[in-house]
């Protein structure tokens, strides 16, 4: 059974050292590097499987970098909490990595406490990573701008976007969703995909978490659970690297909660309403562990998920023609959600040139060709995002994983403050009470959903 849900959620309870819900897991010796080597260490997520299969890249990276050895360590965690939660305890042994992968997730935390920022490196080198933002959406360079200054370069991302069995979709007498259908249309697909069906099948499946969650339904209407604001600064990013854009700032800010507000309230009973009426998973379901073989088996219509799940579909036994994909539904907009991920420089490495050369090697082309063989995540450059990349085993309409940058300009990270363990948890919770309690239960959901982000944003 495959597990693809952006790895799984990070709502762990606790406060953690530094005032982020983490837990404290026990390491084992295999987490931690050898102490007095003089090795470049990369912490990654994974098993000694996952580390291997990153042996092409040392090697490539070796061959013009001699001088550096490197070593990848491969972190075993159930989802990125748990990995997150024992990089810090390494910190707090004094053995951390000198280079950490980090999702959207954690960019915030590492950002404001962990990670030194890339902006020497990339201003010093930046004739050499010219054609790297070049071929790079500046929306997920944004995503990682931080008070002004950035701290990862992305490798990889994906965005909420919409697959459908194709076979259900034909079952119940309809075409392919236009590319600017709204939720009113995805209502009658859904009732009719469900009036057509037999057995048990859902016509619509989601997971609760923050990535593919409710999410993707409030940057649909224009709205969020937390307020959203730009940080000054980052000007020296845009007006080198992306002349002809309008500057975006120096990174996202979430301070605020703001659960309570009009349009919040509209997604909410939208999904209230699709689970009363039996059009869509119950988010007391929870998790996605299942999710990839019931879609693969034919017994779920829709579902949101990125190029991610390409890879996984293959392997779960479908076809290209078996699902295609399509943009998230329009409210007010079609702004979508995205999560991305790259390498950040720890700021305790006695090794950050060394660590920068790393991050420059696997950001260029062959770098990142190395690293994502399979389409089982979306390249962060475009270029690599082509038909020879899903041949035989995309869906018809792959364009959409990258196009959702350029169609929707505005869309933007999952809402991830440095407390952003303790902002998901307090959703998770509040989601299933919102949704599942009738018409009537949606208002007082949000107000405690309010509460409980307000005190998750003050670190308690």
């Amino acid at each position: 059974m495959v597990d693809l849900t952006r790895r799984a959620l990070l709502g762990v309870a606790g406060v953690g050292a530094l005032g982020v819900a983490l837990s404290w897991p026990r390491l084992t010796g295999a987490d931690i590097p050898g102490r007095g080597e003089d090795v470049l260490t990369v912490a990654i997520l994974g098993n000694a499987q996952d580390a291997a299969s990153r042996q092409a890249l040392v090697e490539a990276f070796q061959r013009e970098h001699p001088d550096i050895p490197v070593r990848i360590q491969a972190i075993q965690g159930q989802d990125w909490s748990n990995y997150f939660a024992k990089i810090l305890t390494m910190v707090a042994a004094g053995t951390p990595p000198d280079v950490v992968s980090v999702a959207t997730e954690g960019t915030q935390l590492f950002a404001s406490r962990l990670a030194h920022p890339l902006d020497e490196y990339v201003q010093r080198d930046a004739a050499d990573m010219a054609e790297y933002f070049a071929d790079v959406h500046p929306s997920l360079v944004e995503a990682f701008m931080y008070q002004g200054s950035l701290f990862q370069l992305p490798m990889d991302f994906n965005a909420a976007n919409i697959y459908y069995n194709t076979s259900a979709l034909e079952r119940a007498g309809l075409d392919r969703p236009s590319e600017n259908w709204t939720t009113d249309e995805f209502l009658t697909v859904a009732r009719a995909m469900k009036s057509s069906a037999t057995g048990s099948f859902l016509p619509f499946f989601w997971t609760n978490r923050l990535w593919g969650g409710v999410v993707p339904w409030l940057y649909a209407n224009n709205t969020s659970v937390l307020t959203e604001e730009k940080a000054r600064g980052g000007d020296w990013m845009w007006s080198q690297f992306y002349p002809t854009d309008a500057p975006r700032g120096g990174g996202f800010l979430w301070e605020g909660a703001d659960a309570t507000n009009e349009r919040a309230v509209e997604s909410f009973e939208f999904l209230e309403q699709l689970v009363r009426e039996g059009l869509a998973a119950s988010p007391a379901q929870g998790g996605g562990n299942e999710l990839v073989s019931r879609f693969a088996e034919g017994s779920i219509g829709m579902t949101p998920a990125g190029g991610f799940w390409v890879q996984g579909l293959k392997e779960g036994g479908m076809t290209p023609d078996d699902y295609d994909v399509t943009y998230f539904p329009k409210m007010r907009s079609q702004r979508a959600q995205f999560g991305t991920a790259g390498y950040a420089i720890m700021r305790t490495s006695q090794r950050k040139d060394a660590a920068w050369e790393w991050i420059k090697f696997c950001a260029s082309k062959k770098g990142m060709q190395l690293t994502i063989p399979t389409p089982n995540t979306t390249p962060a450059r475009r270029s690599m995002v082509n038909e020879s990349f899903y041949r035989g085993v995309g869906p018809a309409h792959w364009k959409v994983f990258y196009d959702t940058l350029d169609a929707f300009p505005d869309s933007a990270p999952i809402p991830a403050p440095p407390q952003q363990a303790a902002v998901e948890t307090a959703l998770i919770k509040n989601v299933v009470s919102a949704i599942t309690q009738g018409p009537d239960g949606v208002r007082p959901g949000l107000a405690t959903m309010q509460r409980d982000l307000e005190l998750a944003l003050k670190g308690r």
